[in-house]
């Protein structure tokens, strides 16, 4: 008897298979879970980055610098 590996679990979903085909293609995925798998971990990644992103943008905007426009492109 096969035991199952802890945090996964069977799902069951309608996805367009067209779609699949296409990510299996640019993750060079082997498996259609592979590539559900791949894509999950980068769309977490990419959270992740976001989120970084707009800590340091906070850390930059109260951080109190000064800006100084030396080529004169931000006065409009």
């Amino acid at each position: 008897m096969r035991t199952a590996r802890p945090g996964l679990s069977h799902k069951h979903f309608k996805l367009d298979s067209g779609k699949i085909r296409r990510a299996q293609k640019v993750l060079r995925a082997k498996t259609e879970t592979e590539t559900i798998e791949r894509a999950l971990d980068a769309i977490l990644e990419e959270h992740q980055r976001n989120q970084l992103v707009a800590e340091a943008n906070e850390r930059f905007v109260t951080s109190g610098i000064t800006i100084k426009d030396v080529y004169g492109k931000l006065a409009k």
